[in-house]
C-alpha cells in the first residue's frame, strides 16, 4: 500500500508522515528531505543563486539514502553523510524551490523514490507524489493550513533548535515557496483530483492522525490491502 501526502510548506506533512508509518508499521520517505540534499549539495559545490542548473551535471555524483541513528529516529544521508540537521537551515530552505524547479533534479529523485515502493508499504510526502511520483497510490491526502499558522509553527520549530530567525523571514520565505511551488514548469503543487483535502489549522497531532487512520480503515475494508 502506497499513502502519498502532499500539500503545502511547514504544514505537517513530515509530521503527519511519520506518525501514519509507525502506526501502520510502513516505511517512511522524506522526499523533501531528497530535494533538500540536493541543494545542500549544490551549496557546498559552488553552484550560485540564479545558476542552480548549474547542478545538472553534478547529479551522478550524489547518493542520497535513509537510515536510523542510534536512537531509531530516521536521518538522511548525503553520499554517507548524515545532514539530517544541515538540510533545515535557512540557507537551504531558502534555496531548495529554486532546484526543485530544474527537470533534471525531478527526474533524479522521482526514479529514486519509485524505487522505494518496490520493497513495501510506504508513506511517501512532499509536493508531487501524489500527481507524479506515484498517481495510483492507494490513499492521497493533500495536506493544508492557515499561512500565518504555518509561519507560527516553523517559527516555533526553528527556535527550538537554537536557530536565530524572525518571523517576518519566515513568512516570507513560505510566501516565496508556495509561489514558486505552484508555479514552477514541472511537476507544480496540485492536489490530485482524488486526494483528501485536510485542513489541519486547528487540528492538533494526534487529531490529524486519527482522521487519516479512519481513510485508511475505509479502504482496506473495501480491498484486499
Amino acid at each position: 500500500m502506497i499513502i502519498a501526502v502532499d500539500g503545502y510548506s511547514s504544514c505537517g506533512k513530515s509530521t503527519l508522515a511519520k506518525d501514519l508509518a509507525q502506526a501502520l508499521d510502513f516505511t517512511y520517505i522524506d522526499s523533501g528531505a531528497m530535494y533538500r540534499a540536493v541543494t545542500l549539495y549544490g551549496l557546498r559545490n559552488g553552484v550560485t543563486v540564479g545558476k542552480e542548473e548549474d547542478i545538472i551535471p553534478l547529479l551522478d555524483n550524489i547518493k542520497i539514502t535513509f537510515d536510523k541513528d542510534a536512537e531509531g529516529k530516521q536521518i538522511i544521508l548525503l553520499n554517507g553523510e548524515d545532514v539530517s540537521k544541515e538540510i533545515r537551515g535557512m540557507e537551504v530552505s531558502r534555496s531548495v524551490s529554486y532546484y526543485a524547479k530544474i527537470k533534471e533534479v525531478r527526474c533524479f529523485l522521482v526514479a529514486q523514490q519509485r524505487n522505494y515502493a518496490k520493497n513495501g508499504s510506504i508513506v511517501m510526502d512532499g509536493r508531487d507524489i501524489g500527481t507524479v511520483v506515484f498517481p495510483d497510490a492507494e490513499l492521497k491526502i493533500f495536506l493544508t493550513a492557515n499561512q500565518s499558522i504555518r509561519a507560527q509553527r516553523r517559527y516555533d520549530e526553528m527556535r527550538a533548535k537554537g536557530k536565530d530567525v524572525s518571523m517576518e523571514e519566515i513568512l516570507e520565505n513560505l510566501r516565496e515557496r508556495d509561489y514558486i511551488d505552484e508555479n514552477r514548469k514541472e511537476s507544480p503543487l496540485r492536489k490530485a483530483s482524488d486526494a483528501v483535502v485536510l485542513d489541519n489549522s486547528q487540528l492538533n497531532r494526534q487529531e490529524q492522525l486519527d482522521v487519516v487512520l479512519q481513510k485508511v480503515h475505509e479502504i482496506r475494508n473495501t480491498t484486499n490491502l
